[in-house]
């Protein structure tokens, strides 16, 4: 699927936009772990039990989870900046509601409303897509990716500070500020994407997604206090399998899916999001572990005794070295693709926590670690959106970016559930019902994390490869919408191209032109350059109508039929006279 951008459109949108999607993925990012530092004081906080107050975590994840491949669509259809400015609306208005209450239920109203924040990841990602050059798609799309674990590395050790210092609800007042500056600055800074996807959006299908996910993710988070062999777990479980089911099969029946389900099942597609659970099982390891071994009194023989600040300032490490990571995942990339990166950011990772099981025993030890992961996770988590992005249609790219997110929060939901069953079953039981996490335990946690790692690994490897590195650096470096087609005309061959015209033969650009095949199915689309070229390959031989439509100009459908031969068919699309808008 072939997807360009004019050239003009990234002098319009500025050298402001990627530095500035990143700090709205970071600031979402925030939400995940703005409590971390007071988790085991909840209970007291909020006057209630701490089977409840687990709920004031596991509400932001459903909601994250659910609003992501949501939002994601509905940003392919109505508007990517729209939509990402309306999820950090949200989330301020929930960091509001949070700021101004101790009570548990509204409590966890607010940080609901701060989950549907994490559709500004897939969002961001789909905006740079539609509005960089190549030579710049790839750093960006990595520093878009990686801001997940930026956000939660550097917001550890504030909210720590924070937390300390001041009254808990600070936390929420700052994340309510970020958040606004967030929204300013995406305003002033990055425009609107004029790529569209056609239809309309699938409410019932959000509804079944939604439904599935709620049952499916709820004993995976919640099974640790329910029982895994309890009814309900096991019920909720049963259920989650069922509706899931039945909303597949509803969403490869309906011509505007939700989730194209038929290009989820591609070999790379597929394979990317499976990898993707595993990558996010590892990462959330660390963010378990190394906390409370740096908090633990040295009393026990194998704590190392620190504060939570300092316990926070040495995890900060792995966010920062996720952040410095994007330029060099760049390089690799344009070198070599995304799926040999992700197979060496994967094999960093397997040698951060094989190393860290022997570095354990300092705090300048677990900065170690935390750098090695760092940059593991930084090469792997930025090397899942390229995928993704060289997979699918252009209109597909924010919901095909969503549902990628998703399987990370499904990732991260697994280890949560798998790790804390882990150190609370190999706890020490001090007496008086306290009990602490052992060193075997957080031993065997980093052995979980290197067994996700490894299977990961070996999903990385049957992805299939990525055209020869020569081909991806000359892609990488055009510097006009004109290269670019060309290039990519002369890699494909087997296509259609030509140019967009007005009624007076002068050329259109940014002009949609879509590729629909015999069944009426998009087959592809792209944006015409400042030229009004455009380039387009076809899946196979056969009839074709290209629909093109351009602001201010009627639409165009042109019928035509490709061989299957190498060579590109010549074909201009006039558009009809300026149309008068009411």
């Amino acid at each position: 699927m072939t997807h360009t951008t004019p050239d003009h459109t990234t002098r319009e949108a500025g050298g402001a936009v990627v530095p500035v999607l990143a700090f709205a993925g970071i600031v979402v990012a925030v939400m995940q772990t703005l409590l971390v530092p007071v988790i085991k004081d909840l209970p007291q906080l909020l006057g209630t039990a701490p089977s409840n107050a687990t709920w004031v975590l596991t509400s932001t994840l459903l909601s994250g989870a659910v609003a992501t491949p949501i939002m994601g669509r509905l940003g392919d259809l109505y508007g990517k900046r729209r939509m990402l400015v309306l999820s950090l609306s949200v989330m301020v208005v929930g960091a509001l509601v949070s700021a101004v209450t101790s009570q548990l239920l509204l409590m966890i109203v607010g940080r609901t409303l701060q989950g549907f924040a994490m559709g500004a990841i897939p969002l961001g990602i789909g905006l740079m897509r539609d509005m960089l050059p190549r030579e710049r798609l790839a750093s960006a799309m990595a520093l878009m990716s990686s801001s997940i674990g930026v956000g939660g590395g550097l917001a550890l050790p504030a909210a720590a500070l924070v937390a300390q210092h001041t009254d808990w609800h600070a936390l929420f007042y700052g994340a309510a500020g970020l958040g606004v500056l967030a929204i300013g600055l995406t305003l002033l800074a990055v425009p609107e994407s004029p790529a569209r996807a056609k239809g309309s959006f699938d409410h019932p299908g959000a509804a079944g997604l939604s439904a599935g996910l709620v049952l499916l993710l709820l004993p995976i988070t919640k099974g640790s206090d329910w029982g895994w062999s309890s009814g309900t777990t096991l019920g909720l479980f049963g259920a989650a399998l069922a509706v899931l089911l039945l909303w597949g099969v509803y969403e490869l029946r309906v011509p505007a899916p939700l989730v194209d389900l038929r290009t989820t099942a591609r070999r790379e597609v597929l394979l990317t999001n499976l990898a993707s659970i595993m990558v996010g099982v590892s990462f959330y390891v660390v963010s378990l572990v190394l906390p409370q071994l740096l908090q633990l009194p040295t009393a026990t023989g194998y704590g190392l005794g620190q504060s939570m600040v300092v316990a926070g300032l040495c995890v900060a490490p792995l966010g920062l070295t996720m952040m410095f990571t994007a330029p060099v995942y760049a390089r690799l990339s344009a070198r070599y693709g995304p799926r040999t990166t992700l197979i060496i950011g994967l094999l960093v990772i397997a040698a951060g926590y094989a190393g860290g099981l022997g570095l354990m025993h300092a705090a300048w030890q677990t900065i170690i670690t935390s750098m090695v992961l760092g940059a593991g996770i930084g090469l792997a988590y930025s090397s899942l959106p390229a995928l993704i992005v060289g997979a699918v249609p252009a209109s597909e790219t924010g919901a095909a970016n969503g549902l990628n997110t998703l399987m990370r929060s499904i990732g991260t939901s697994v280890s949560s559930a798998v790790i804390g069953m882990v150190l609370a079953n190999t706890a020490h039981d001090l007496g008086g019902g306290v009990a602490v996490p052992t060193m075997h335990g957080f031993r065997v946690s980093f052995l979980i994390a290197t067994a996700a790692v490894l299977v990961g690994l070996i999903l990385a490897v049957f992805l299939p490869r990525t055209p020869r590195p020569a081909a991806q650096h000359t892609q990488l470096r055009a510097s006009s919408q004109e290269d670019a087609v060309l290039e990519r005309a002369e890699e494909v061959l087997r296509g259609f191209r030509g140019r967009v015209l007005d009624a007076s033969g002068a050329p259109v650009a940014r002009a949609k032109v879509t590729l629909i095949d015999r069944r009426g199915r998009q087959a592809g689309s792209t944006l015409s350059g400042h030229d009004g070229g455009y380039a387009l390959p076809v899946p196979s031989e056969g009839p074709y109508v290209l629909a093109a439509r351009a602001a201010g100009h009627g639409p165009l459908a042109s019928a035509a039929t490709h061989a299957g031969d190498e060579r590109p068919v010549e074909l201009d699309l006039p558009l009809p006279g300026e149309t008068v808008t009411a």
